[in-house]
């Protein structure tokens, strides 16, 4: 989808850093530094003394867009103090992204002047007059399934043809036990007997062998115990 209507709107880029670049130092460490050009608008970095492969900045700028222009060019250099700075490599940068949907963090790649990679550079851009909302194409209504029909789980199927049927005129059967209580009108009491009576009294304790003896006991009779002397020596002599 084209995007117009951006002619001198302001586009904010920040340069985050470098990663994983060509060095170009044999003996200290590069010193790197990023140039951006849009146009004839070309903005600098600072330089990283000592930044390596992996350079930070976190440096802002703001670019006036231009109608028909997506591109911007990014290049990284070595800073040198005696002799001509070192070029590393450049890249484009595309804006279609960032002028759509109103925000790109992303990392782009640069290359050498024979077109071999030389790292990555960083850029957060913002674009705060984007209408995400025209940059997507209208999506189908969501796909409802039609309702399936639910039937019971215990239905019996329908009999098919030459199918058996069990016959229905069986008797029901009888209940397990029969009701209780009985029906009032259909109970009869069956008749009370008396126990039978013996013919003859039960008799109480076996007749004992000898007659009892008299009561009260006879009087006191000395004559029927011995009361001495006894024969032997009382009391005993000791041993």
């Amino acid at each position: 989808m084209s995007i117009s209507g951006i002619q001198g709107q302001p586009l904010e880029i920040t340069v985050v850093g470098c990663s994983k670049l060509k060095d170009t130092e044999w003996i200290s460490r590069q010193d790197p530094y990023v140039c951006l050009e849009y146009a004839s608008t070309k903005f600098r970095t600072r330089t990283h003394t000592d930044g390596g492969k992996n350079p930070t900045f976190q440096e802002k700028f703001v670019f006036s867009l231009i109608e028909g222009l997506r591109e911007i060019t990014v290049a990284v250099w070595n800073s040198n103090t005696i002799t001509y700075d070192d070029f590393i490599g450049n890249g484009k940068v595309q804006l279609q992204k960032v002028l759509s949907q109103g925000f790109d963090d992303s990392s782009w790649p640069l290359q050498t002047k024979t077109g071999r990679h030389a790292g990555e550079v960083r850029l957060i851009m913002h674009y705060a007059n984007a209408n995400p909302a025209t940059s997507y194409a209208p999506s189908a209504p969501p796909y409802v399934a039609p309702p399936i029909p639910q039937s019971s789980l215990y239905a019996a199927p329908p009999p098919s043809v030459g199918s058996y049927l069990p016959p229905t005129t069986y008797p029901a059967p009888p209940p397990p036990y029969s009701p209780y209580p009985p029906n009032p009108a259909a109970y009869v009491p069956a008749p009370y007997y008396p126990p039978a009576q013996a013919a003859y009294p039960a008799a109480y304790g076996a007749p004992s062998a000898y007659p009892p003896p008299p009561y009260p006991p006879p009087p006191y009779d000395p004559s029927h115990y011995h009361t001495g002397p006894f024969p032997g020596i009382y009391p005993p002599p000791p041993y």
